[in-house]
């Protein structure tokens, strides 16, 4: 098998796989996003992930398409689309990459897995190289460019680059270095004594409460099987996240559908005597969050990690903030039952009910 990469804007020249992404007249669809066409035999957490059980699946090989495409850059495609040019090297490397996708797009890891500190590096260098050369995540639109058009410049870049980080990650410390040690360092508070963290399983609620803002990569590290975040922070600082694991299709487990935030800002503010609203994204973004506002973030900067970001300080107790958020929470799933593949028209009636 040989294949090769083409700019989303060629798919239609020749038969094409898509990657992460979905698109009309794809002869092959390998994509975690919600209602892809993905085979269900290939169905995986991450895009990369349907990629490796693709390469592995019999019938994959009788498909005539070799041209490989994804409409944007993130690690899980970048990763997916990598594995369907070096599928020898991917399958050698398959539990590594697995991670790093998932790392990349959930911001989980299990921090005791011997392969978690090589998946952060290659993380690392792939988010400091792409902000050195390029444009941060979502940074497309600021430079008046289309996503899928600017991120082929991308992979042109990291495709033929990225098997030597694979097999020497030192050859790229001067890149991953500096975020690495960052979020090493927040993994340690994050285990400390200084963090407690409760759940609240039967609403997907995981409360962190911990001295100061995280990357997401310790932040998240945790929380792997949970799909809402309440950060708390010293100060009265407070965010509330919706993961990414509810924007896709989650292969691995039922999950319950995002509900609108727009009741439970509305009691906050209600409650709320510093100079700040609580405001909110809405259910279809890729992680909604429930924050108090100065300025209005781009979608750059809710990408970005909390630590790069202003959290301001509520007039509102942790206790009381946390006690509306779990009743909110728990009134609106009452009477919904947790499933997999969710539409994004049921999700609607699921939070209008």
């Amino acid at each position: 098998m040989s294949y090769h990469f083409v700019p989303f804007q060629a798919l239609r020249r020749q038969p094409t796989i898509v990657v992460d992404s979905t698109a009309t007249g794809a002869a092959l669809v390998l994509a975690h996003w919600r209602a892809a066409p993905t085979p269900v035999a290939l169905r995986d957490d991450t895009s990369a992930g349907s990629v490796l059980r693709a390469l592995r699946h019999p019938a994959f090989t009788e498909l005539a398409a070799r041209a490989v495409t994804a409409n944007h850059f993130d690690v899980d495609g970048f990763v997916g689309v990598w594995s369907l040019l070096h599928p020898e090297a991917a399958l050698r490397h398959e539990a590594l990459l697995r991670r790093t996708a998932l790392l990349g797009d959930f911001r989980e890891l299990d921090w005791q897995d011997d392969r978690a500190d090589q998946a952060l590096q290659l993380v690392c260098w792939l988010n400091a190289k792409e902000k050195e050369l390029f444009y941060p995540p979502f940074g497309a639109p600021v430079l008046r460019r289309r996503e899928d058009e600017a991120s082929a410049e991308k992979f042109a870049w990291f495709l033929p680059r990225f098997e030597a980080l694979l097999l020497d990650p030192e050859s790229g410390r001067a890149a991953w270095k500096p975020e690495y040690e960052r979020v090493r360092q927040a993994v340690a508070g994050m285990q400390s004594s200084a963090t407690q963290i409760r759940r609240h399983p039967a609403i997907g609620l995981v409360v962190i409460r911990t001295p100061e803002p995280l990357p997401y990569y310790a932040l998240f590290g945790h929380t792997a099987g949970d799909d809402i975040v309440l950060s708390i922070y010293a100060g009265q600082r407070y965010e509330l996240e919706y993961k990414y694991t509810t924007w896709i299709d989650l292969e691995s487990r039922p999950t319950l559908p995002r509900l609108p935030l727009a009741a439970l800002a509305a009691q906050l503010n209600a409650q709320e005597k510093s100079s700040h609203r609580w405001t909110f994204d809405g259910i279809t973004d890729t992680g909604p969050l429930l924050r108090l506002a100065g300025k209005t973030l781009r979608k750059t900067e809710r990408y970005a990690d909390p630590d790069h970001r202003p959290i301001y300080a509520s007039s509102i107790d942790p206790d009381a903030v946390e006690q509306a958020v779990v009743a909110f929470l728990q009134q609106g799933y009452a009477r919904i039952q947790s499933r997999r593949y969710w539409t994004w028209a049921e999700i609607r009636a699921a939070g209008a009910e």
